[in-house]
């Protein structure tokens, strides 16, 4: 059974009832209030195991990719792939090409009427949505939802559990040694000020048993060969933040460099790596659906990335393959369908820099922007459509809402999916930090299917 019959089984029985999104959500509200607002959906979205597995597949592939691309277009010149991907200054200064890259990303991805779509892949430690079992948890304590799910076979991967094992598989730390890991956020300009939703995550972390402190990176010293935090020596640093956060400061490098020093040493082991972010770029994610470069990838690459990847394409000047295959300048293609594209910086967060054609512009406004960014690091992407999915309102009315699916991986493999949704149909972005409301997902299993 796919999410389509899943969601319409579990919708009849909802209106079946006369049940509301206050009786549904229960004391979900509640759940980390400081950072949410309460602004939790009121139900989990659904997945079957077989289209769960395709994604997770497809995300895989596409993210294998994404990792080849130093080697397979840049001849193993790691510094030549992140100038192209839009690495410079203090993001440029930081990467080593040294490390690994961590398996912890997020895909966000809009599900589609005709299957799932990638908006983009980040590719980092500093995701948010772990806690995504939680809620699915809040939301299983009503007796309805428990039951549809028994009946059904459908669980919530505990994301945060996976993310924890991903840690310690790429430290090579034992977790029975109880190493402490500080969850260390970017320095505000009084380091004693703690985001409450940091303190949260720790305490999250320690109801699993780790030894998990929250802090800001600037609140971290090094001396005797190791990290401390207070009187604590610290064994592993997790990022809760993006290489993109070096833009917005002079100090940057003065405050990465320690960090960076201690990791190369071994006094301490950073999780993940900063070279992991260059790989959430837009710009790779255009290299890789860049038809000139199909033949660096796998056959089981090339038909995931014509899935799931909608045409990207960098903003310059020159011809490009357009999504009919035709061959068509840029800019000229970009500036005479200006409802069907969206404009994106390449190493942009928290949707900071995006333009979508069809929202709130006029033409000569949308020339100007794509002209105006016409360099390595922007991309233009062929806009996707969510397709909506109807979630109980408050009068027992479905409402309908558009939802962008965060689907993230790790060394266990597929480790859950985080949900972010607005009403408005013509969003160009859709995230926590611009209002959207936040919920779960229940996937079916093998035997369920």
């Amino acid at each position: 059974m796919d999410r389509a019959a899943l969601t319409a089984l579990y919708l009849d029985e909802v209106r079946r009832r006369g049940l509301r999104a206050s009786d549904l959500l229960g004391d979900l509200p509640g759940l980390k209030s400081s950072y949410y607002q309460g602004r939790y959906l009121s139900r989990p979205v659904f997945i079957g195991y077989r289209e769960c597995q395709q994604l997770y597949a497809d995300v895989e592939n596409v993210q294998a990719a994404l990792l080849s691309l130093p080697d397979a277009l840049f001849g193993g010149d790691f510094a030549a792939f992140a100038r192209a991907a839009g690495a410079y200054g203090p993001v440029a200064a930081v990467l080593t090409s040294q490390s690994t890259p961590t398996r912890l990303a997020r895909a966000d991805l809009y599900a589609t009427g005709d299957g799932f779509r990638l908006l983009e892949l980040n590719h980092s430690s500093a995701v948010g949505g772990q806690d995504n079992a939680d809620m699915c948890r809040a939301l299983l304590r009503h007796p309805v939802l428990a039951e549809f799910a028994r009946r059904h076979g459908l669980s919530c991967v505990d994301t945060l559990s996976h993310q924890i094992d991903t840690v310690f598989a790429e430290t090579g730390l034992d977790p029975g040694s109880g190493p402490v890991i500080a969850l260390a956020c970017w320095p505000e300009r009084d380091n004693a000020i703690h985001d409450p939703y940091l303190d949260a995550m720790a305490a999250d972390w320690q109801s699993r048993g780790v030894d998990a402190l929250a802090c800001q990176l600037g609140e971290l010293s090094y001396r005797q060969g190791r990290v401390w935090l207070g009187r604590r020596q610290v064994d592993v640093i997790f990022r809760t933040f993006s290489i993109g956060y070096l833009l917005e400061s002079p100090q940057a490098a003065a405050v990465m460099a320690p960090v960076l020093d201690a990791a190369a040493r071994g006094d301490v082991a950073l999780c993940a790596p900063v070279d992991s972010d260059i790989f959430s770029s837009k710009a790779a994610l255009a290299m890789v659906s860049d038809d000139a470069n199909r033949h660096l990838f796998t056959s089981a690459q090339r038909e995931s990335i014509d899935r799931i990847v909608p045409w990207t394409r960098l903003v310059r000047d020159g011809p490009v393959t357009a999504p009919d295959g035709s061959s068509t300048d840029l800019l000229s293609y970009a500036i005479a369908r200006q409802d069907e594209l969206i404009l994106k910086p390449s190493m942009g967060a928290e949707g900071a820099g995006v333009i979508p054609g069809w929202k709130d512009l006029t033409p000569e406004q949308w020339s100007a922007c794509v002209t105006g960014a016409a360099e390595p690091w922007y991309i233009l992407q062929e806009r996707v459509r969510p397709e909506p999915e109807l979630f109980p309102g408050d009068d027992g009315d479905l409402i309908p809402w558009n939802p962008v699916w965060g689907l993230f991986t790790g060394t266990p493999g597929y480790s859950g999916i985080y949900v972010r949704a607005v009403m408005d149909p013509e969003a160009g972005v859709i995230n926590h930090a611009l209002g959207a409301s936040v919920g779960s997902s229940l996937a079916a299993g093998q035997a369920a299917d």
